[in-house]
């Protein structure tokens, strides 16, 4: 799972977790309707908006008519998730469900534009005497944030965070250490995890200790959260009146400066700026561009400037270079990078500009036991992976696909239908920016560690017929809940969040049958 899809699940199982009122609580904000749907996925998305505009019920049967048999899984998964966010009820026989009324409501405000003037923050209409452009946001954004990081890696010379940030990455399990004092304070396995994530779910792991903590605070988690959704939807650049907050909004500036969301001069300034931090909280957007981010833009603009800007899912410049025998040159005078890379590379140089260091099995080793797992490892190296390596990873993806077609249209005689099977394919092939060698190396690595895997669950056995073993097990194996099978011995094993939906499928199936 990519970091961008992490955080939103993470939040999402923490908005789940929450009791119903406080959820219809929340759906009340335009800005927090708007958040949420962000944060769902795309078929989820699918349901909200085709239920949106029509106020009449949905019967469940039409539900399988929405989606693609072999979707099954992800519809389970979009229709559990709205259940426990409590954005659908269903009727009381069971067989309908609508969208709750308080989220249906507000979302058509927000998406029509009828919502309070207010409801998105209150610009201010006076200018500010002391200039403050994007440029500005995006340097005290980055100086707050990486202060946080580069404590956190034991960086000497550099700057403590408050005391709110380190009782916050204390109560978080990300450092540990007796008392109160940064000195005593060391990184923790959780940590670790932490600093390969992206900078959105570093974000939204503060947030969210940040709001387990409200109570303690004696502050309203719905007043906290709105607020924190809201930001998401501001404007980068524009300023916002602090008369419009609330109470416990207007405390939580502090906080929030600390951690580099949001911009005031002084505490009883009348106005405060949301920075890149705080506008990107809720979208897949990067979070903001640190200096060692833009040095390895500089040097990505030197090697070849605007023409080796290609379009990758990985987006940033990045400044790693990873040969196939596990050598790793990483073009940065960063610490903080430096020092994250040493977390699982055995760097033996470093000069003015660059640091040399190769992938053993011993280095990776060392971050498997601090919690870093092999896939966090692979994801940053795909990350930050050198312009040349994404250019050379794209220029061999297309000479496979294009080889791939060629060879099914002349093996089908050129026949029309073989350039459909050609481009099915094609959809096989992945963008392999990394050797592959080296990737399954690491993820070897790690299973030398990772012998014996457990998953709670339940089994399923004592069939009366294998037509009816056959029936379940192939539903289970459809929505993505099976883990093991026996088809001889006629018994299943599925997780434990699957049980429910495969009894129900059951009850419903076989119920059917014996009438």
């Amino acid at each position: 799972m990519s970091s961008s899809n992490l955080f939103k699940a993470t939040v999402n199982e923490y908005l789940e977790g929450l009791p119903q009122p406080v959820q219809s609580k929340l759906y009340e904000a335009p800005a927090t309707c708007l958040a949420i749907f962000r944060l769902l996925t795309p078929m989820a998305k699918f349901y909200i908006m085709t239920m949106l505009f029509n106020d009449r019920p949905v019967a469940l049967r039409d539900l399988d008519r929405w989606c693609k048999p072999h979707a099954k899984k992800l519809q389970f998964d979009s229709l559990k998730r709205l259940t426990s966010l409590h954005l659908i009820e269903e009727d009381r026989g069971g067989n309908h469900i609508r969208l709750n009324p308080t989220f249906r409501q507000n979302f058509r405000n927000c998406l029509t534009g009828s919502q309070q003037s207010n409801a998105f923050g209150n610009l201010c209409t006076t200018t500010d005497k002391h200039r403050v452009d994007i440029s500005f946001l995006d340097n005290f954004a980055s100086s707050k944030w990486e202060t946080i990081l580069h404590f956190m890696v034991g960086t000497e010379a550099t700057a403590t965070p408050t005391t709110s940030v380190l009782s916050l990455l204390k109560s978080g399990g990300l450092m540990e250490g007796p008392g109160n004092s940064p000195q005593n304070l060391k990184i923790t396995n959780t940590g670790f995890q932490f600093l390969l994530q992206d900078v959105n779910a570093q974000i939204w792991t503060l947030l969210l200790q940040y709001l387990n903590l409200t109570q303690e605070l004696h502050m309203d988690p719905v007043d906290v959260l709105n607020f924190i959704f809201v930001l998401g939807s501001l404007e980068l650049g524009k300023s916002y009146l602090v008369s419009s907050l609330s109470a416990t909004q207007v405390s939580m500036l502090a906080d929030l400066r600390d951690y580099g969301l949001v911009y005031q001069r002084t505490d009883s300034s009348g106005r405060f700026y949301p920075t890149r931090l705080a506008t990107t909280l809720t979208s897949d957007s990067a979070a903001l561009k640190t200096p060692s981010m833009a040095i390895e833009q500089a040097l990505g603009a030197s090697d070849g400037g605007e023409e080796q800007q290609i379009d990758t899912p990985t987006g940033n410049q990045g400044t790693v270079i990873i040969e196939t025998n596990f050598k790793l040159y990483a073009y940065t005078n960063s610490p903080l990078e430096i020092a994250i890379l040493n977390l699982f590379v055995h760097l033996k140089s470093r000069f003015t500009n660059m640091v040399c260091g190769q992938i053993t099995r011993e280095s990776i080793r060392s971050a498997l036991y601090n919690g870093i797992t092999a896939d966090q490892i692979i994801k940053f190296l795909e990350t930050h992976a050198h312009p040349q390596m994404k250019l050379l990873a794209k220029e061999k993806l297309d000479k496979k696909i294009e080889f791939d077609t060629s060879h099914n249209i002349n093996t089908a005689g050129g026949a029309p239908q073989s350039k459909v099977s050609g481009e099915g394919n094609v959809a096989q092939h992945k963008l392999e920016i990394l050797p592959p060698t080296v990737v399954d190396q690491i993820k070897l690595w790690q299973l030398e560690l990772d012998r014996i895997q457990t998953f709670d669950g339940y089994l399923f056995k004592d069939f009366s017929n294998q037509q009816e073993f056959d029936t379940l097990s192939n539903y289970a194996s459809e929505v993505g809940v099976l883990v093991w099978s026996d088809k001889i011995k006629k018994k299943f094993f599925v997780t434990a969040e699957g049980m429910t939906q495969v009894a129900e499928f059951a009850n419903r199936k076989f119920q059917r049958n014996r009438q």
